[in-house]
């Protein structure tokens, strides 16, 4: 019996393995076709690039997730501040000005983005950001480790942490930031400019996960990711500006034209590309036949790299559980050292590169001689994993942090440990400034710590150190026998806030609407539309405010969202995103008929780009003319911009004018786009930063075609096909032409219209006259949109009404009495069991919601007693 246990739990676990083995391949291919687009050989339509723009109700100078990196720039001028640089899960980099109790953001850094990859996390469990973690003592299967970081996974375990995105920062002399990203891209910046991105490096085919810098040697860094890749890169080749042949830019122009499947007669081809003082950073990957040096050796993933000051040593640790030693200069591999029994988390070098400090999933912190090719200590001093390190200049102390929450501070020679400080997050990363030390969590708000840095035996003078251990045991050991270490802080000396990032979100059924919940259990209603939280209901129940809010309305699904950047991010896909219309009166919009139909994407572009657009018509110096053509530069006539609801001028702010006031975004809290054109790779910026000169290179064409030539696919399934026929029993007819089509988002009173306008009565009826009777709605067999006019039906005449209703939509006890009586001979009136369909539900509502079938829709009429005529007629004029 024990044995078949095992095999059945083993045959398990291979039947799990093998299903998000399948998903992890299915997901990659997906990547690669969607990466790759169409060829001249192959037939398969390329697919469009898509649009996403990410929304932020809150003060956007916050981080809104963790942080998992930092990098201090001491200022060289006595009278100059100093800046903190951290890089968060939400995608962006920010710059921190320093004052002695103060801390200021003065820059955003976006460009990274990481919005199409997918993952096996992503996957299995998309929804949520989940990712099912496997025992990797049994399939060490190292993709299934990148979210979170543990001795053991036991098969089918949950962890609902966001996958990282900016996930390294390195200084590299005065003025330049390298980042790197889960995008698998390294870039370099301007780091005292305005978030200006100098380049883009492109060599990794997975994560980027760590970098490492020289301190004297600003010109060499390394960077490692998930593909078990290490590169060393020359950042004054690799920065070197791309020069242009004469056949290079002749290719560029004959492009412009954008000859992109269904793109014909796209007139954008006088755009500007994007100019040089942009933080987009399209056009600035690097110089074609620049590779950098590669480091090889590794077979799996790589979490941590440390370089020398001279930039003669590099050391690289990862779920190999080894220490590997290279010559950066040649990238050829020197030794290798073992020792660490889990993934190596963190490495640190001392400024001559003979000494190396690692710090492990196994909690361990160990002491290299590089000239022996030994260990020369462990030093146990954690209960968890330890994922960040930091040495003073002398690389006498060590801080670390790590999974257990704590920051400890090591006397290498002694050995002598204290607890500085313990709270409610994981460390990712630490910083030394002066006398404190900046520690990096999961947390979106960064502390500073009390560390006497440069004295650190001040803090020992405190009292409550230990003695560190050999082995990891030791610690757990300790623990259990109750002589836990007293932290020595207990608040931080200060803290640069971030703010709540969602973790939850529900797509209501409008489609309009959002409801998300952060990590401070804040419940928040978003209109996507407009990019704001139109309702905060605080720390309510998020189950049953959805189940509140519920609404019995279809429409369609024209966008997606995720969270995994901590703000709430929306997808827009062609020609999916151009399925969903509203009539203009559910919109409240004033100075257009109430049945004017809007398109939701087109009016959500038109309020995503007026910024845009704006600046555009200012840089061309462009004006409507009296036919409504907009001359768009020398070569392009956008025409149809003229609108209804306002007269455009030359000015920018009177483009605004131009948006429904439904789908203005904010300017203080502007939402950021993130998007990919014809050329380069996708980019991050805030629609308000937009300046006019970004063309279809760097926004998908579509797009463009849609703001400004008010263009849109064609449609499909827009259309509702129905029957109408008379309730059982009624003497009233009417006039079809069999099976009836109307929009979907027709309303059951336009419904009712219709059949009394074409209502044969087989007796006249009180007080309907020929002056009461509709403009027909039928032609060739569809239902128009005949607009419902105040005053043209007298109500005093119509005295009898009409109600609308569906056979499927019936009462289960009446259907099983008439389901008896049948039995007996005998049977009740449809009209008995099916209710009437409320006058504001649309066509598409009640096929999803009553109907249920995939045939055709049924719908029956029947006249209501003439005492009910005056106040259901009442009733119906009072809908739109």
């Amino acid at each position: 019996v024990d044995q078949l246990r095992r095999a059945l739990e083993l045959l398990v676990e291979v039947k799990y393995y093998y299903y998000l083995f399948s998903l992890y391949v299915r997901a990659s291919t997906m990547h690669r076709v969607g990466s790759a687009g169409n060829t001249s050989n192959s037939s398969r339509p390329r697919k469009e690039r898509r649009l996403t723009y990410v929304l932020n109700d809150a003060d956007d100078t916050k981080h809104c997730a963790g942080i998992n990196c930092l990098a201090v720039l001491k200022s060289s001028l006595s009278d100059s501040c100093d800046y903190l640089f951290t890089g968060s899960r939400d995608g962006t980099l920010k710059r921190w000005a320093l004052g002695e109790d103060a801390a200021s953001c003065s820059s955003t850094f976006e460009s990274h983005v990481d919005w199409e990859r997918l993952s096996v996390g992503a996957a299995v469990g998309a929804a949520g950001g989940v990712i099912v973690m496997w025992d990797k003592k049994v399939f060490n299967f190292d993709k299934f480790n990148v979210a979170r970081d543990h001795d053991t996974y036991n098969l089918n375990k949950i962890y609902g942490l966001p996958m990282k995105r900016v996930n390294d920062v390195v200084l590299a002399g005065d003025n330049t930031l390298i980042s790197c990203s889960s995008d698998a891209t390294v870039k370099t910046w301007d780091c005292l400019s305005d978030g200006i991105c100098t380049r883009t490096l492109r060599q990794h085919s997975d994560y980027v996960t760590c970098l490492a810098g020289a301190a004297k040697n600003s010109n060499v860094i390394a960077s490692g990711g998930l593909g078990g890749e290490v590169f060393i890169w020359d950042l004054e080749a690799a920065l070197v500006p791309v020069s242009k042949s004469a056949s290079d830019a002749m290719e560029e122009e004959s492009t412009n034209g954008i000859n992109g499947s269904g793109n014909s007669g796209l007139p954008i081809t006088g755009l500007r590309s994007i100019n040089s003082s942009s933080n987009i950073s399209l056009h600035t990957t690097q110089p074609q036949g620049y590779s950098p040096v590669a480091a090889k050796g590794h077979k799996e993933s790589v979490y941590a790299l440390a370089m020398n000051d001279s930039g003669t040593t590099l050391v690289s640790g990862g779920t190999e559980k080894v220490v590997r030693v290279w010559d950066p200069r040649t990238g050829s591999k020197t030794l290798k050292l073992r020792g660490h029994t889990d993934n190596i988390r963190a490495l640190l070098l001392d400024s001559t590169g003979r000494y190396c400090l690692s710090g492990s999933s196994d909690s361990m912190i160990r002491l290299w001689d590089l000239g022996q090719q030994r260990c020369v200590h462990s030093y146990a001093v954690h209960t968890d994993s330890v994922w960040a390190l930091a040495s003073t200049p002398t690389f006498s102390h060590v801080y670390s942090g790590g999974r257990d929450l704590s920051l400890y501070l090591t006397d290498l020679a002694t050995r002598e440990s204290l607890l500085l400080c313990t709270k409610d997050y994981p460390i990712l990363q630490l910083a030394l400034h002066d006398d404190g030390i900046w520690a990096a969590t999961t947390d979106s708000s960064v502390h500073r710590w009390p560390a006497e840095g440069r004295n650190p035996q001040k803090v020992f003078q405190r009292g409550g150190s230990f003695l560190a251990g050999n082995l990891s045991f030791s610690r757990a050991r300790a623990c259990l026998e109750g002589s836990n270490p007293v932290p020595v802080y207990k608040e931080p000396s200060f803290t640069i806030p971030g703010t709540p990032g969602v973790v939850q979100h529900e797509i209501l059924n409008n489609r309009r609407h959002v409801l998300t919940k952060d990590t401070e259990e804040s419940v928040k209603l978003w209109e996507i539309t407009r990019g704001v939280v139109v309702e905060d209901y605080g720390k309510v129940s998020f189950e049953e405010k959805k189940e509140e809010l519920f609404e019995t309305i279809s429409v369609p699904a024209w966008f997606t969202t995720d969270t995994r950047l901590g703000s709430l991010s929306i997808h827009l896909d062609t020609p999916q995103c151009f399925s969903a219309e509203m009539y203009s009166a559910d919109l409240n919009t004033v100075g257009v008929p109430e049945d004017h139909k809007i398109n939701l994407a087109e009016e959500t572009f038109k309020g995503l780009f007026a910024h845009w657009l704006g600046k555009r018509w200012q840089k061309t110096g462009s004006q409507i003319s009296a036919n409504g053509d907009v001359p768009f530069g020398k070569d392009v006539s956008i025409r149809n911009h003229s609108h209804s609801r306002a007269e455009v001028d030359d000015n920018s702010e009177n483009h605004s004018s131009l948006v429904h006031p439904s789908f203005e975004f904010s300017t203080v809290s502007s939402p950021s786009i993130i998007t990919e054109g014809s050329q380069g790779g996708p980019w991050r910026k805030k629609i308000t930063d937009l300046d006019g000169t970004e063309d279809e290179k760097d926004i998908p064409w579509w797009c463009l075609d849609c703001v400004l030539n008010k263009k849109i696919p064609s449609k499909d399934n827009t259309k509702c096909s129905f029957y109408l026929h008379a309730c059982e029993g009624s003497t009233v007819q009417v006039l079809t032409q069999g099976k009836l089509s109307a929009p979907r988002i027709l309303r059951i009173h336009k419904v009712v219209n219709y059949v009394m306008e074409k209502m044969v009565l087989d007796k006249p009826l009180d007080g309907l006259s020929s002056d009461g009777a509709f403009s027909t709605g039928l032609v060739g067999g569809t239902l128009g949109d005949v607009p419902f006019r105040s005053g043209f039906i007298k109500p005093q005449k119509l005295k009898p009404s009409i109600e609308i209703l569906c056979n499927n939509q019936a009462r289960e006890d009446l259907l099983t009495l008439n389901l008896i009586l049948v039995e007996l001979g005998l049977r009740l009136p449809t009209s008995i069991y099916s209710p009437v369909l409320a006058p504001e539900m649309s066509l598409a509502t009640v096929r999803a919601y009553i109907w249920k079938k995939p045939e055709d829709l049924v719908l029956n009429y029947r006249v209501v007693p003439k005492e009910n005529s005056l106040a259901s007629l009442g009733d119906a004029r009072s809908l739109r």
